[in-house]
């Protein structure tokens, strides 16, 4: 699709298109409409990273939340999303022995419990090792650190299925 066909979109289409960007956050997509239109993807990239920059601390921390734990439960189960699905994958994330396996998990619910979300990192820029070595450098991090840290991390993950999305 071009970022001419997306800005002739109804409200409605542009966001059943352009939501799945952000993980289970089509709210993006929706306040970003009203922005079209726009003359390039990078433009889209900007007003949808623009949204969740100015939507506030609760919205930001539940975007983050939207986001599955690398290699959790989902992932496990198969009940991924099919973006997120294949950005694990693509990480090395659905190959992996038991003992990998868990110690994904016990990262996951210790980062949890310290800052109350899911760690978050743009697994198609990563493979496992560096996955696992920012788990542990980010452990340092205060909660205001990480949820900055995330959110740069979302907008990684945006711009890589915004690209997926466009044709120039």
């Amino acid at each position: 699709m071009t970022i001419s066909e997306l800005n002739e979109l109804g409200r409605d289409e542009f966001v059943r298109i352009v939501g799945p960007i952000f993980e289970h956050s089509p709210w993006i997509a929706e306040a970003a409409w009203p922005q079209r239109p726009l003359m390039a993807a990078d433009e889209l990239r900007m007003a949808l990273c623009d949204v969740v920059r100015r939507s506030g601390i609760e919205k930001q921390i539940a975007l983050i939340r939207a986001h599955p734990d690398l290699v959790g439960r989902a992932a496990l189960a198969g009940t991924l999303t099919s973006a997120s699905a294949e950005e694990q994958a693509a990480a090395g994330l659905d190959k992996l022995s038991p003992e990998e396996i868990k110690r994904f998990q016990d990262y996951n619910t210790a980062y949890k419990e310290k800052f109350g979300f899911p760690f978050v990192i743009c697994a198609r820029l990563n493979k496992k090792d560096a996955i696992l070595a920012g788990f542990a450098r980010r452990m340092n991090n205060s909660r205001e650190q990480e949820i900055r840290a995330a959110l740069e991390e979302i907008f990684k993950i945006a711009e890589l299925r915004l690209a997926d999305l466009i044709s120039d």
